[in-house]
């Protein structure tokens, strides 16, 4: 396994995936700055108290660890945090997510995910860094029927611009990779759920809605089913893949020259979003008020991710069963909005 030595720049710290990165990277002995715009996409607040658990966290264990506020698409203060620690390997988080959101500011997600990730990709040949991690997304997958979605399936169908700008990072990332015989790894991220999760997903919304009895809305009348994936999982293949940088990589359907590598990330196991619904009832011991609608523009009927070539990678295996995952999410949401406890480090 290589050894990292210097920095770990982890840019979206203050978001879900981020915050629970850095966790992992500085309980390990890494060191990590971590940068964000903190915007109001979503509870700003929410944020700001990830990224305080984090210092609560360097503080207990005297670990190496730094904050700055910093959007992706500012070139200049971008410039200056790559210019100030030269990381070894860069973790790029940052983005504007959310499918429903892009169809009324799409102009967030060509600020923020393309010329900000443009940004990214330039510092990173600039400074020289060893390895790029950047996310993608099951959303390059579009309107593929498909099942389940493996990496050497075509995905230049986007239905949404959030998946369209992903995919262009795809190959974006690509590009420089080829360029500049710089090693990139790509990871398309299936519906992840967990403690500190967004406000904006459905766990969280329709956990908030369930204990306010107030109606939760539910697309394509319930005939959904997503690859929920928790958390922990994720960020076991996200830290995996920190010591394997992508190296040139060729088969029957992909040819490359660079040393770049794109992997789905999930759990490998879809589950029936009324299945899913019916679960957390249960969990929270209150049955939902349903709001059945049509199919929302940009959403896709399923998403099911194969993970054979990760788990081939990093021997990557998620081993938190959606049952399993609902009962820690669950208690954290609890504690987190009805707090009698501390929440825990």
């Amino acid at each position: 396994m290589k050894k990292i030595d210097g920095n770990i720049l982890v840019t979206g710290a203050a978001g879900f995936i981020g915050a629970a990165l850095c966790k992992k990277l500085i309980k390990n002995g890494l060191k990590v700055v971590g940068i964000d715009n903190l915007n109001d996409y979503y509870d700003a607040n929410l944020k700001k108290k990830r990224i305080e658990i984090i210092n609560q966290l360097n503080i207990k264990n005297k670990l190496s660890w730094n904050f700055y506020k910093c959007d992706i698409s500012n070139a200049t203060s971008l410039k200056n945090i790559f210019s100030k620690f030269n990381p070894t390997i860069v973790i790029n988080l940052a983005a504007q997510a959310g499918v429903r959101y892009s169809l009324t500011y799409p102009e967030k997600y060509i600020t923020s995910n393309l010329v900000g990730f443009s940004n990214i990709l330039e510092n990173c040949i600039r400074h020289e860094v060893e390895h790029l991690i950047f996310a993608s997304s099951s959303s390059v997958y579009g309107g593929n029927k498909e099942i389940p979605f493996s990496e050497d399936q075509n995905v230049d169908n986007p239905v949404s611009l959030y998946g369209a700008t992903k995919k262009s990072n795809e190959l974006m990332a690509h590009a420089y990779s080829h360029l500049y015989n710089f090693p990139v790894t790509g990871l398309r991220f299936f519906t992840v759920y967990g403690p500190w999760g967004r406000p904006d997903m459905a766990p969280m919304k329709f956990t908030k809605s369930i204990l306010n009895k107030q109606p939760i809305d539910i697309y394509n009348n319930g005939n959904l089913s997503r690859d929920f994936t928790y958390i922990d999982d994720i960020i076991q293949g996200i830290y995996r893949c920190c010591f394997k940088p992508a190296t040139i990589f060729k088969n029957k359907s992909s040819y490359s020259l660079a040393p770049y590598r794109v992997f789905n990330i999930g759990s490998g196991n879809p589950i029936k979003l009324m299945d899913f619904i019916n679960l957390l009832e249960k969990k929270l011991d209150i049955k939902a008020v349903k709001n059945f609608l049509p199919m929302q523009k940009g959403d896709v009927f399923e998403t099911f991710a194969n993970t054979e070539n990760l788990r081939k990678w990093i021997n990557y295996k998620p081993n938190t069963n959606l049952d399993e995952g609902l009962d820690k999410f669950v208690e954290w949401y609890k504690k987190y909005y009805f707090p009698c406890n501390k929440i825990s480090l």
